[in-house]
């Protein structure tokens, strides 16, 4: 009887390690924001966040580092204006087209 082979350990997805320059993220942001979904848009900022440095993100955006943490966290409901500062705090350029 042979014995079953062990099962490779998948390391979990991070987007954050693909986010390396600006055509990246911009793809990104261009595809999170057609799907209209408001919590992969803060996953999304998130991932760029750890991209770019959460601190240096958090001092851009006038926040301190915990409250960028809390502001990105899964399930959160940050204030718009916050969403903002993070957004140019990352050179995230968002803007309205019509249809």
């Amino acid at each position: 009887m042979t014995k079953p082979k062990p099962r490779a350990k998948l390391l979990p997805f991070d987007a954050a390690r693909y986010l390396t320059d600006d055509a990246a993220v911009a793809e990104y942001m261009t595809a999170v924001l057609e799907t209209d979904d408001p919590d992969l848009l803060l996953l999304a900022l998130g991932d760029i966040a750890r991209a770019r440095g959460m601190t240096q993100v958090a001092k851009d955006a006038g926040l301190g580092r915990e409250s960028l943490y809390k502001a990105l966290a899964p399930g959160a409901k940050p204030r718009f204006d916050t969403v903002l500062k993070v957004a140019r705090a990352l050179g995230v350029r968002l803007a309205a087209h019509s249809v």
